[in-house]
């Protein structure tokens, strides 16, 4: 069903969108990003969390690690992943195709400013193998998301 709630939202709200659906796997950012040609920061990851108060999605780069102080900033109070059960209840799709869009729940959504970097990012579509293209921008005005500023890119070596 989780797919066709993100296409039913889609149709509704940006009938220019199409999801996009592949025989691979898509469901981790290393491999979305090899099927699809692009970054791994291209990729949008949406991140279960639950904070004291209420369940949150955040909405960040491929690349980008959460970042507990800011984090814990935003919310005011620490942060915790929710386990794959309570994610696939309260957002209608499994891990690996989360996404902000045909929720089962309304769940607030956040999209970190790490995604900026980039004129079009690839967040799931709500299967391990579906995505859209979409512009950050559009991003958030689609799902009704505030940026924030939670995240920070992996170190990499030299």
């Amino acid at each position: 069903m989780s797919i066709e709630s993100v296409q039913q939202f889609l149709q509704q709200h940006a009938p220019d969108i199409t999801i996009i659906e592949t025989s691979e796997s898509t469901a981790t950012v290393a491999l979305a990003a090899a099927v699809h040609g692009v970054e791994p920061g291209q990729i949008a990851k949406t991140l279960s969390l639950r904070t004291r108060e209420q369940v949150v999605l955040v909405v960040t780069r491929g690349d980008a690690r959460l970042d507990n102080k800011k984090l814990k900033a935003a919310f005011g109070n620490k942060v915790k992943m929710l386990d794959t059960d309570s994610v696939l209840a309260l957002t209608g799709h499994p891990v690996g195709g989360v996404c902000p869009f045909g929720l089962a729940t309304d769940l607030p959504v956040y999209c970190d400013v790490s995604l900026k970097d980039y004129d079009i990012v690839m967040p799931a579509a709500g299967s391990m193998n579906s995505t859209i293209r979409i512009a950050p921008d559009r991003l958030v005005g689609l799902v009704g998301a505030q940026w924030i500023d939670v995240s920070q890119l992996a170190q990499t070596e030299a």
